[in-house]
């Protein structure tokens, strides 16, 4: 999760209401939260065993949170999805063209 105001020249502003939206992000779930670097005195509020359970990630500008972001895609890809023949509609199968000959004999 990311909260911040980010500008044009890609600098991440701080924000306010931080440790409702850091709550409400550690119900939902989410460990891994990106907060503008200038909020970092705010998680002082939050209460230590949520503190403990989160991984906070300090940013200032757009390019680190790209950066945080694919790190964690490239650490941790989705798995490929599972299809199975019974998913695909049998009208848009293709079908198959006849296979070339493996050789031509010449008169």
């Amino acid at each position: 999760a990311m909260t911040g105001e980010i500008t044009l020249s890609g600098l991440v502003f701080p924000v306010g209401g931080l440790k409702e939206k850091i709550l409400a992000a550690h119900r939902a779930g989410i460990r891994r939260i990106l907060l503008p670097s200038r909020n970092e005195a705010d998680i002082e509020d939050l209460p230590d065993d949520v503190r403990k359970e989160l991984q906070i990630v300090f940013v200032a500008r757009i390019s680190e949170v790209i950066d945080a972001a694919l790190e964690v895609l490239v650490a941790n890809p989705p798995p490929p999805p599972i299809v199975t023949s019974a998913q695909i509609d049998p009208a848009s199968r293709q079908p198959e063209a006849p296979a070339a000959p493996l050789a031509v004999r010449q008169n």
